[in-house]
């Protein structure tokens, strides 16, 4: 498992007014923190920058390289300037991201395929992204990995993404990423690399709620067959469970729980109420976050006080 460090994203405040100020100090800030507690990849999402994308990516980039050696994803939608962060890339980078949507998949894996780059595909197309697992794993199938080896990019530099959707208000979707992540990598042979964007599953939820439900969506995604997460780098919690995940450390109760969440996902089963010691609250917690996430309890700011 390897993680994409999320944290330089134009949508944090403290990123935006870096960035319109074109204050260096605090993008290396995050990019140092990030790398020092374990990133891979660092995302530099700099949004839209219609107008100024190349000249943005071209400072971000050269303000990230100055302190980090590390390989860089660019996320935006602005092609001049994702061609910018790859001209100026000392590593082999990744393009976060293309879809099926026509206009996205004729220019997108062309830059990769030209560049060498890694390139992540959202399984999603043009009305949007599909809801089941079924629909998402067709896209990937029959245009994405298509596409892909249309313009010569091998399969090791594609990584196929089952688009997370948040528990808060689409929880019923929690499930369906699990199974295109497990769909894809028993469809395949070779099997694609796979990714996700974590966060994205507690999105708009509390933040005292949000790292566990991370934690434990990675722990049934794993299972599956994920190999890579665009996540927050800084979470200290989340990487353990990375690490007891790896290592297969049942030395704790909540990690002997983890991973038999993991195995009994892995089995495409389920955890069992008889397999989580009721009188631990750090069990139980576990156990009511996976019955949200297999949208078995509904969802509620208050799910672990129910």
């Amino acid at each position: 498992m390897f993680i994409v460090g999320e944290n330089i994203h134009i949508i944090s405040p403290r990123v935006k007014k870096a960035i319109q100020e074109r204050d260096a100090a605090t993008i290396q800030e995050l990019a140092k923190a990030q790398v020092a507690s374990g990133a891979d990849v660092l995302d530099l999402n700099i949004g839209p920058q219609k107008k100024s994308g190349p000249e943005v990516m071209t400072w971000m980039v050269n303000t990230v390289q100055e302190v980090v050696d590390v390989r860089l994803s660019f996320d935006t939608t602005n092609l001049a300037a994702i061609e910018t962060g790859l001209k100026l890339a000392k590593r082999q980078a990744i393009i976060n991201s293309t879809s099926a949507e026509p206009e996205r998949l004729e220019k997108v894996p062309l830059l990769a395929a030209e560049y060498d780059a890694k390139l992540i595909a959202l399984m999603m197309g043009k009305s949007g992204i599909p809801l089941s697992a079924e629909e998402r794993v067709s896209i990937a199938l029959d245009q994405l990995v298509p596409r892909a080896m249309e313009v010569g990019i091998p399969m090791e530099n594609l990584y196929l993404d089952p688009l997370v959707l948040t528990v808060a208000g689409c929880q019923e979707y929690c499930p369906h990423a699990i199974e295109a992540v497990r769909y894809v990598k028993q469809g395949l042979d070779p099997a694609p690399i796979t990714i996700c964007g974590l966060s994205n599953v507690s999105n708009n939820v509390p933040t005292e709620n949000r790292s566990l439900l991370n934690r434990v969506y990675l722990v049934m995604l794993m299972a599956a067959g994920l190999d890579a997460a665009i996540a927050d780098p800084l979470d200290d919690k989340l990487r353990d469970v990375i690490r007891i995940v790896e290592q297969r450390d049942d030395s704790t109760g909540a990690g002997a729980l983890l991973l038999a969440l993991y195995d009994a996902t892995a089995a495409m089963e389920e955890l069992e109420p008889s397999q989580v010691d009721m009188s631990d609250p750090e069990q139980v917690d576990i156990w009511k976050t996976v019955q949200v996430l297999l949208n078995k309890t509904i969802f509620s700011e208050a799910y672990l006080r129910m």
